[in-house]
């Protein structure tokens, strides 16, 4: 299997090149001071000269509140780029595997959402993803669109690393808890992308948009009480806030749990529950 990854600098990225390599497969990465994906002839270029059997599309403009204030740079990133990475795919004559999020839905609803639901993203970061999706879907027929939600890893910049490091210089931290969802690891998640590869190369019907999260449902509270009680050691104390205590420029839904059994059922996989991936990653960092 020859792999092509963009964003490979990226907490997804990361993973699904070191998961990659361990498998003994071939393996381009490509971080965003490598290759520019909003420039598609750079692109196409790379791709080309690679000729990858599958491109995992992990490069994205994530920071949600910068892309209140520069939506336009967003959108060139996740919307044009993403639709550029497919588009140098289906020339290669690759299948491509590209990531969005829960924030393509509002957060209105009570139960999990399914890929086929109405989506209706509520800030620019959202707007800029579900752009991303229509470009992905436009550009290449052998897609899957894995919508995700509330990723965390022991590398770069994430709320598990967050709390602890606002554990370690506080007494005291307030986190909300009127948004709901199912954090998940980056490692689970490129282990799902990958067996998803490994089935697109052997069956060139498989396309589409699913959702892939680890199991069960929390809060961002609940999550930061989680983190610490599984951590051991002194624990800080944990307050929680309503949204509206803690304004962002970016409005977050309250509601991002995905439903994924259309994933587990068609891939034949199934994601272990949160809890047990975040003490993964807690005894990675220990």
């Amino acid at each position: 299997m020859r792999v092509f990854v963009t964003g490979a600098g990226g907490m997804t990225g990361t993973e699904v090149v070191d998961q990659s390599m361990k498998r003994g497969w071939a393996c381009k990465a490509s971080t965003h001071a490598q290759l520019d994906i909003s420039d598609y002839e750079a692109v196409l270029s790379s791709v080309m000269s690679y000729r990858p059997d599958v491109v995992i599309n992990a490069a994205a403009y994530t920071a949600v509140d910068d892309a209140e204030r520069d939506e336009e740079r967003a959108t060139l990133v996740n919307g044009l780029g993403a639709g550029n990475v497919a588009r140098a795919a289906n020339e290669a004559g690759a299948a491509v595997i590209h990531i969005s999020t829960d924030y393509v839905f509002d957060g209105r609803s009570t139960q999990p959402y399914l890929p086929t639901d109405k989506v209706g993203p509520i800030n620019a970061y959202g707007r800029s993803k579900l752009a991303g999706e229509a470009a992905v879907r436009e550009s290449a027929r052998r897609h899957l669109i894995v919508r995700t939600s509330w990723v965390y890893s022991d590398k770069g910049h994430n709320f598990v690393l967050t709390m602890l490091r606002l554990g370690a210089n506080n007494r005291a931290i307030n986190v909300v808890d009127d948004q709901h969802g199912s954090p998940t690891s980056a490692a689970d998640l490129a282990q799902a992308l990958l067996h998803a590869a490994e089935l697109m190369q052997r069956d060139e019907h498989v396309a589409g948009t699913y959702h892939y999260s680890n199991s069960g449902v929390t809060t961002w509270y609940d999550f930061a009480k989680t983190v610490f009680e599984l951590r051991g050691g002194p624990v800080p104390t944990v307050n929680a806030i309503s949204s509206a205590s803690y304004p962002t420029p970016a409005q977050r839904p309250s509601w991002s749990v995905l439903d994924c059994r259309s994933f587990e059922r068609d891939f034949n996989i199934t994601s272990r529950p949160w809890a047990a991936a975040v003490g993964d990653v807690l005894r990675r960092l220990q």
